[in-house]
């Protein structure tokens, strides 16, 4: 048996973890979650597994937010895909643009106390291009915005490079939360959070309401509501707009001629944000540019990572040709 182990990508984000195996593309996809004994204060389930009230979520924006349950998840997960209990793996993971130092050691102290033997940090917005298709070898502009769980990523890049970027704390959790108050607001009924993201998804499919499962506050009682997409949309347009004034800020500071290219080419959107209805159009008409959802929209970071898993130099090709 070879002492080697395989070589993985691991998206891990606010909302899921997604692991990308050489030669067989993303082989597991779960929710970042951990569910924690509230008497004893054991780890009992990892992802799709973790349910309940002590639920965790140790990841936000694509960083550790709990450096050791992140450490501990992570080491799960790939424990179900690298079955090679004598070799470690060789991991490429995306790192948020604009990350400190700090943040930037903390996530390669994660991957190798997950027994990884070495670790390749690529720029969130460059793997999220490459998954979404975009020409990132080429010296034009390209714009990627990336609607992750906890926040919205904006980034211009050219030449395999981000020119411009931006972050603000307006993701789909932020829509999620709105719609959640919506139904207490006029319902008077509680909406949990994978209900509310449902609906968003939901949302726009065909033009009809969308039907939720609720829980009536006063006797607990589960049972459904009707909701107008109008509403939803209503209830959504605060966090949408934080987006929208990002990606036109994000604009405003690129080069000239990189604006010419944008006008052409237009932005794609990314993440699970990226399926709300109506976005595509309302930042088309702020933009005055062409804006499209991505094929595959909730996995491009893991299918970028996992294009330079396949091709491990191509990240070092593309600084070369600086």
């Amino acid at each position: 048996m070879s002492l080697l182990g395989r070589d993985l990508a691991v998206d891990l984000g606010g909302s899921r973890t997604r692991i990308y195996v050489r030669g067989k593309g993303i082989v597991l996809d779960e929710p970042s979650a951990v569910t924690i004994d509230g008497r004893t204060g054991k780890i009992i389930a990892y992802g799709a597994d973790a349910t309940g009230e002590e639920t965790c979520w140790p990841v936000s924006g694509g960083l550790p937010a709990d450096g050791d349950l992140t450490r501990r998840m992570v080491k799960h997960f790939l424990s179900k895909v690298h079955r090679r209990p004598l070799a470690r793996p060789r991991l490429v993971m995306a790192l948020p643009d604009g990350s400190t130092p700090i943040e930037r050691a903390t996530l390669r102290d994660v991957a190798y106390e997950a027994e990884a033997r070495q670790i390749r940090l690529i720029p969130h917005s460059l793997a999220a291009a490459l998954g979404a298709g975009l020409p990132v070898r080429e010296y034009v502009g390209g714009m990627v915005i990336d609607i992750g769980r906890d926040s919205a990523r904006i980034a211009v890049l050219s030449g395999g490079e981000a020119v411009a970027t931006t972050a603000v704390p307006s993701g789909g959790r932020a829509v999620d939360r709105a719609i959640a108050r919506l139904v207490e607001h006029e319902h008077g009924h509680t909406l949990d959070e994978r209900e509310a993201e449902a609906a968003k998804h939901h949302a726009g499919a065909d033009g009809g309401p969308v039907t939720v499962r609720v829980r009536d506050s006063e006797t607990g009682r589960e049972h459904d509501v009707r909701l107008p997409v109008e509403r939803i949309r209503e209830a959504a347009g605060p966090a949408i707009e934080s987006i929208v004034w990002a990606a036109r800020e994000t604009v405003e500071r690129c080069p000239a001629e990189l604006i010419g290219d944008l006008g052409d080419r237009g932005a794609v959107l990314v993440g699970g944000g990226a399926l709300l209805a109506g976005l595509p159009r309302r930042l088309r008409e702020s933009l005055g540019m062409p804006v499209r959802r991505a094929e595959r929209p909730l996995e491009c970071v893991a299918l970028g990572l996992g294009t330079c898993v396949d091709d491990l130099g191509l990240r070092a090709r593309l600084r070369r040709r600086r």
